[in-house]
């Protein structure tokens, strides 16, 4: 089993890569002091798969264990799906000694994660990711949160978990188009942060649409090391951290005006990535050429590139409501040629022109 440490002090917490070992949670869980009740919060699609399993696991380290599922999809990522837990959390007796276990995608971490960061002020919780996004992005870095109709991931809280168990596996079970939303944040890594493995998606993207095990191995833990590191730095997201929203500003617009609907957290980033790198070359940070890496790139891992149509007015409401808008600018993330970023202090009107955006 590959092994990664997050480094945060006292809230240092290890990632945990491999093939089939689901099995393994309950005695992982002991082994970090996690034990009693436990609380394992998933959705109806992955409780078909793998609750019983989990469960099991689990029960046989000598826990008590409940099932909570919450409904599938983005737009159930809500305050009312929340309080529906904590009354199923209340009603199955967890107290601050119990701890949760997110079984799931980037939905059931993100919110299962708020749940713990607030439920009797705080109790552990465990991240197993089941999809390449959760796997390679949103189940490493405490990051929890719910959405609100005016923005997405408005109300949340940094809370680290006690331990990340990436099962390779269950990317076999996960639709085609949930595994290629979650090659954007793949895609992330490469134009922000290193420029190799970059080289490595362009030359290896057959292999990776493939899903061939290895490959997906190499993938997922190359893209948790940047994280990690990145994570490391910036905990709390004050400076170097914000280099991970790379496609999200816009993504998350395109996203929150499709109602979380129509398109997936992947394609919203996808496109946000590909009018990102078009702010980039406008910027003098990167060419033309590297621009249309980027852009073939995702058009070989099948993710959308070409922007929605909505209105100015509503994309610009949008925007003044993402947690990186102060005064009515953006600090936005663009890629320095690729492999490497630079922070754009935007007004809206400006983004919106540089990106193509501006009618």
């Amino acid at each position: 089993m590959n092994m990664l440490t997050v480094n945060l002090g006292e809230q240092s917490y290890d990632i945990l890569i491999d093939s089939g070992v689901l099995a393994t949670l309950g005695r992982l869980c002991v082994g970090r002091g996690l034990a009693g009740r436990v609380a394992v919060i998933t959705n109806p699609s992955v409780a078909a798969l793998y609750a019983d399993l989990i469960h099991k696991s689990l029960a046989d380290a000598g826990n008590q264990v409940t099932v909570l599922q919450i409904p599938d999809g983005e737009g159930y990522k809500n305050t009312t799906t929340l309080n529906r837990v904590y009354d199923e959390l209340i009603e199955a007796g967890l107290n601050r000694t119990s701890f949760i276990v997110a079984l799931g995608g980037g939905v059931v971490g993100d919110l299962a994660g708020f749940a713990a960061a607030t439920y009797m002020r705080g109790i552990p919780f465990v991240q197993v990711p089941t999809t390449l996004l959760a796997q390679v992005d949103s189940s490493v870095g405490g990051k929890t949160a719910v959405d609100h109709p005016r923005g997405k991931n408005l109300i949340g809280a940094f809370y680290q978990p006690r331990l990340v168990l990436i099962d390779v596996a269950t990317l076999s079970t996960l639709p085609k188009r949930e595994f290629l939303a979650g090659l954007a944040e793949v895609v992330k890594y490469g134009v922000t942060i290193d420029q190799a493995f970059f080289d490595y998606l362009e030359q290896n993207s057959d292999r990776i649409l493939a899903m061939e095990p290895g490959c997906l191995a190499y993938v997922i833990q190359r893209c948790c090391e940047l994280k990690a590191r990145v994570v490391e730095l910036d905990e709390k997201e004050t400076g170097l951290r914000a280099i991970l929203n790379y496609g999200h500003t816009l993504g998350h617009a395109f996203e929150t005006l499709a109602g979380y609907s129509s398109m997936v957290h992947g394609e919203a980033v996808a496109i946000g990535m590909a009018c990102a790198a078009r702010v980039s070359v406008a910027c003098g940070h990167c060419t033309v050429e590297d621009s249309a890496r980027i852009i073939d790139l995702l058009n070989r891992f099948g993710l959308p590139f070409t922007p929605p149509q909505v209105e100015k007015r509503h994309l610009m409401d949008t925007l003044l409501t993402d947690k990186k808008c102060g005064s009515g600018v953006i600090k936005f993330i663009c890629n320095r040629g690729i492999g490497d970023h630079v922070v754009e202090n935007l007004t809206t009107e400006q983004l919106l022109t540089l990106s193509g955006l501006e009618v």
